[in-house]
């Protein structure tokens, strides 16, 4: 199957990003689910983040089957569970941010294909995503990161997750303006949490070791232009093993492509194509020869942990930064925040920066 996302040249060719789609498009189910891998589980962030990069290579029925998977199962709140095994239940916790991804996922499929009347068909999804994400909203404009098995909300918020809702929210915006569909509560809601994460990181659980704490800010657009430039710089040794990729936690020497492909598209966004072509070509030691790619790589033993795992959303973040560094499709520039409506930067009452 041809797809529209090129190979990045010298360093992934246009084969190889089909023999990947063409891999990750066999995990599916019958269902439309997208597991980790044959026989794991599917949870609903990664399973948006799959179809994504279904659709950007040619897999447009199967990226429909994907999102038709998240309207069957969305829970009359509007969220999902954490894990699904199949037609099971895996884990029961309710996660703000895995809920509101559907958005993002959506509103990329829409500038991908253009194809409104699907689009159409899943907005009440979203809509009742949204609404339940926002239900947990605090008082300083974060959100509570989850809600246990038996519906107990978590007290504190997560910077990875919320800066993920707030790209998730501007998605929602911009489908919603796409429908001539006002929505002035989610732009409000955005404009608080985008300040908070910008400007109040200590509002957040401390999560500093973890790399997606430190380039979430930037992939979800909530820290741009100079601010964006020196976050990265602050945290490039830390978190980065020089030849190798991104480090999952900096306190182990252990490499994840998929957190290597996403600082890829942070550093796309931030117009530094220079470094985030080297930290792509990283990602070639993940790459097996049936277009999968493990997980993550331990060093300096270089043994692949967990061991010898191989994850579709692994693959999909590779297809989405290739398609980044590329412009391939119309849906490239998701990540560089080209076609959302700009934020506002609405600060809480009593917030010392206004002062």
């Amino acid at each position: 199957m041809i797809g529209t996302v090129s190979g990045v040249p010298g360093l992934l060719s246009d084969a190889e990003i089909a023999q990947s789609a063409q891999h990750l498009a066999s995990l599916q189910l019958r269902s439309g689910s997208i597991p980790w891998f044959v026989g794991g589980h599917c949870d609903p962030w990664n399973h948006v983040e799959a179809a994504m990069a279904l659709a950007v290579t040619g897999y447009v029925e199967e990226a429909r089957a994907a999102y038709r998977w998240l309207a069957d199962t969305q829970l009359g709140d509007g969220s999902w569970f954490n894990y699904y095994l199949g037609d099971q239940v895996k884990d029961a916790r309710l996660d703000t941010n895995v809920c509101a991804y559907i958005a993002a996922g959506l509103y990329h499929y829409l500038v991908a294909t253009n194809d409104v009347d699907f689009c159409v068909e899943l907005w009440p999804v979203v809509e009742r995503a949204i609404d339940f994400v926002l239900r947990y909203q605090h008082a300083d404009g974060t959100i509570a990161w989850s809600l246990d098995s038996l519906g107990k909300c978590e007290s504190y918020a997560l910077l990875t997750g919320s800066s993920s809702i707030f790209h998730s929210l501007r998605c929602a915006v911009a489908l919603a303006e796409r429908f001539d569909v006002a929505t002035p509560a989610w732009e409000l809601a955005a404009g608080r949490l985008g300040h908070a994460v910008a400007h109040h990181p200590g509002a957040f659980a401390p999560k500093n070791e973890f790399a997606m704490d430190w380039y979430y800010p930037i992939f979800s657009g909530a820290l741009v232009a100079e601010a964006g430039l020196k976050r990265i710089d602050a945290g490039w040794e830390r978190h980065v093993m020089d030849g190798f990729g991104v480090r999952c936690v900096s306190t182990s020497d252990w490499v994840t492509a998929a957190e290597t492909a996403e600082c890829v598209l942070a550093l796309d966004a931030l117009g530094l194509t220079s470094r985030a072509l080297d930290l792509f070509s990283y990602t070639r030691r993940h790459r097996r020869d049936d277009g999968a790619y493990w997980t993550g790589i331990a060093y300096p033993s270089e043994v692949t942990f967990p061991d010898q795992e191989t994850t579709s959303y692994t693959a999909a973040a590779i297809i989405l930064a290739a398609d980044a560094l590329t412009s391939s499709s119309d849906a490239a520039g998701l990540f560089r925040h080209d076609s959302l409506p700009r934020p506002i930067d609405l600060a809480e009452p009593g917030c010392p920066l206004l002062s």
